[in-house]
């Protein structure tokens, strides 16, 4: 049994989460990167008897368009599916439902569906550190009822909370370089849709950039922001909703 992680992580925190869940399934895991942008993923086949672990963060209560159609790129081939969901402890809403639905739709055959919290990629006060090692005991947890699930044979999709037709989300905060960027180029390399002007990182196409904040995470010199006033905004707005802590979720 060949294990895939399918993953959009632009900030690691959702790939942090799908390693414990691939990692307990298999010692060795394929990873196959939906927020690469060179990648034509229409050459990626699975196979019946192989297992795939896919994640991807939730996005004001969605799946990010841009991993829904390099997802649905795919060819499943009737590979038994883990579905994760990974939210910034405010909520998934349709997330989860949104990305069985194309994981179905690209011929994986759904058979677990995990909703996990990781470190807000905006306001990083909430969920700081996330997945812990209580999440890590969680999901290793979950990976062994998926573990026996896969062992019966059983195919059943599990039913999982959201609404058809998905929400509408609009999530639009561009990070600016600021006077430290040396024009090393590195976010504009590693921008998984590439908004980020190569010569000039100073430039960025707002249309296109989907808020992701990758630039910022990776940037050695710590030269891309959001606006000061705009990301305490964010705080403030979500302080509410993600004051307590919420766990992890099995639907199997």
């Amino acid at each position: 049994m060949n294990v895939y992680e399918i993953v959009f992580s632009p900030t690691g925190g959702t790939m942090k989460a799908a390693d414990m869940v691939a990692q307990t399934l298999a010692d060795a895991v394929t990873l196959v990167d939906l927020s690469d942008s060179k990648k034509d993923f229409r050459s990626v086949a699975l196979n019946k008897g192989d297992v795939a672990v896919i994640a991807v963060p939730s996005y004001g209560g969605r799946v990010p368009a841009t991993a829904v159609a390099r997802l649905a790129k795919l060819r499943g081939n009737d590979t038994r599916a883990v579905v994760m969901a990974v939210y910034g402890n405010r909520a998934y809403e349709d997330t989860l439902l949104e990305l069985q639905d194309t994981a179905a739709e690209a011929g994986f055959a759904v058979i677990a569906a995990i909703a996990a919290v990781a470190e807000h990629s905006i306001a990083h006060q909430f969920a700081t550190g996330r997945p812990d090692a209580q999440d890590q005991q969680q999901l290793e947890t979950f990976a062994q009822s998926i573990k026996e699930k896969l062992a019966s044979g059983e195919l059943s999709m599990p039913h999982v909370p959201g609404n058809r037709p998905y929400k509408t989300s609009s999530v639009s905060m561009v990070p600016k370089a600021t006077k430290a960027c040396v024009s090393c180029g590195l976010c504009a390399q590693k921008c998984p849709v590439q908004a980020i002007d190569r010569l000039h990182p100073q430039n960025v196409d707002k249309k296109a950039c989907i808020s992701c904040m990758r630039c910022v995470a990776i940037c050695p010199h710590h030269a891309r922001r959001l606006h000061p006033i705009m990301q305490a905004a964010a705080g403030l707005a979500l302080k509410k909703a993600c004051a307590q802590r919420k766990e992890a979720e099995l639907f199997i």
